[in-house]
């Protein structure tokens, strides 16, 4: 809607309150409420918040300003304002853009900055005008979940009425039907306890305007499930990114479950990734198709996927950039940790789907992602990473075609990896991230502030503190 339409809309639709939401750096909704009658004070939008924006103590939110210079401004942008689906007084809901306030630019480390100045790199470049996206987002949906951690305890307990680990507990009664480990794909109900909670989220999805493909329960025991959204442009997806994590926590809960998109929740079963479907696209046609190629993908496609392997290392630092995000990737459990491309091989780092031969429909899927990023800043950050290898025609060596968890010692050797732990990929992004800051795209202190919020934060907390295994391993030695 237009600035117009939408003080027109508020006051025939009875709109009470108009919620205004934004991103942090590691990529949490942060969000707050006005009443309708600010918006509206005047029938102008060439006045007040719509001219001026709204200000915020941006020293409050994490990746932002320092308390000495916290003043900063949120602009509308009215193309996104949707009636929030899960307030209960009526609630227009429009997502912000995060400005300077003395210099009256777009803020650096706002995500959705930097996911609108990729778009506009990859125009420039001409190599093609547009990105589509498709994550296929995994999450949990959980009955009981507690965790704490002080000096001189720490622990963390998971439930969920499906899990096999409930099969023997006296429920009054236990109605048997529990997935077992690693068998949770495609099972019908009574197996799949969640096809009605599933469908909930997605008829609110639809009913915001996200497009959704298919929902269906997922490999893992305890309530692992998956909603597909249908592909978009990549500042697009990035905001369906946040409706979609927003509706599955609010719904669930509604439903008296709790949603997690952590990788790895439970030990030894698989965890949650986020395969990233991506294609570029030049006056309407698809400049990945190649009828004669590899899996009818363009020379251009392969240059793509050479520099999303090379730079994956420190991609990792961006697109699976929490600790327990290497407690999923992982040999086995379908971890795509060998950085390798093959045709319909969902055991690689870089799949090419073969489900069609229409031109249209050709893409690559980038396998080691994971929930816990910044979707704005993951997509800007591989499609910087595949651009470079477009424009630096970096080749991305012969497809391989074996399934990498079924190999030799000595032919493992041989394959590149992925980083094993979160301290080892921001180590990669402090040395390789040039790639990222091509035309201003990512700026140096969005990469400096990253590197140090997650080496304090989280890195070095981790570090610190003693994990209960830890016990198991070493208390009577």
């Amino acid at each position: 809607m237009k600035p117009e339409e939408i003080l027109k809309f508020v006051k025939e639709r009875k709109i009470e309150f108009v919620d205004l939401k934004f991103n942090d750096l590691p990529g949490l909704w942060q969000h707050f409420t006005i009443p309708t009658s600010e918006l509206v004070e005047i029938d102008d939008p060439t006045q007040g918040i719509w001219v001026d924006g709204i200000g915020f103590d941006g020293s409050s939110i994490r990746g932002f300003k320092a308390i000495q210079e916290s003043d900063m401004i949120l602009m509308l942008d009215p193309e996104t304002a949707i009636i929030d689906p899960i307030c209960e007084r009526p609630t227009l809901s429009i997502i912000c853009d995060i400005y300077d306030p003395l210099t009256k630019q777009p803020y650096t480390r706002d995500p959705r900055f930097i996911a609108k100045k990729a778009e506009k790199y990859l125009k420039s470049t001409g190599l093609a005008d547009t990105s589509y996206w498709g994550p296929e987002m995994e999450f949990f949906l959980f009955d009981d979940v507690r965790f704490y951690q002080n000096q001189h305890c720490g622990f963390y307990y998971i439930d969920s009425v499906e899990a096999s680990w409930n099969t023997g507990k006296e429920e009054n009664p236990n109605l048997g039907y529990k997935p077992r480990y690693k068998e949770g794909y495609f099972p019908v109900p009574p197996h799949d306890s969640l096809h009605d909670l599933r469908s909930d989220i997605v008829a609110t999805l639809i009913g915001t305007g996200v497009p959704i493909e298919v929902h269906h329960h997922e490999v893992a025991t305890g309530g692992q499930c998956e909603i597909d959204m249908k592909f978009d442009r990549l500042t697009i997806m990035g905001d369906r990114m946040m409706w979609y994590k927003y509706i599955v926590k609010n719904i669930a809960r509604k439903h008296n479950k709790v949603a997690t998109f952590m990788p790895k929740p439970i030990f030894d079963d698989n965890g949650s990734g986020m395969h990233v479907h991506q294609s570029l696209f030049k006056d309407g046609k698809n400049v990945f198709f190649d009828p004669k190629g590899y899996a009818l993908i363009s020379q251009t496609a392969k240059y793509y996927i050479g520099g999303l392997l090379k730079h994956a290392e420190s991609l990792a630092a961006l697109v699976s950039p929490t600790t327990n995000s290497y407690k999923r990737l992982v040999p086995g459990f379908e971890a795509p940790v060998n950085l390798v491309y093959s045709a319909r091989n969902r055991s690689a780092a870089v799949r090419i789907p073969m489900y069609s031969d229409n031109p249209k429909t050709k893409r690559i899927e980038y396998r080691p992602p994971d929930n816990t990023c910044n979707g704005y800043m993951a997509m800007a950050a591989m499609l910087m990473a595949g651009l470079d290898g477009v424009k630096n025609k970096i080749d991305p060596g012969a497809p391989f075609e074996q399934d990498t968890y079924h190999l030799s010692a000595k032919e493992a050797a041989k394959l590149k990896t992925v980083p094993s732990s979160l301290e080892q990929a921001l180590n990669a992004l402090e040395k390789d991230h040039k790639y990222l800051l091509e035309d201003d795209v990512f700026t140096p202190d969005v990469i400096d502030v990253w590197l140090d919020y997650k080496r304090s934060k989280e890195v070095d907390e981790m570090r610190l503190r003693p994990h209960p295994y830890e016990f198991y391993l070493y208390f009577d030695i």
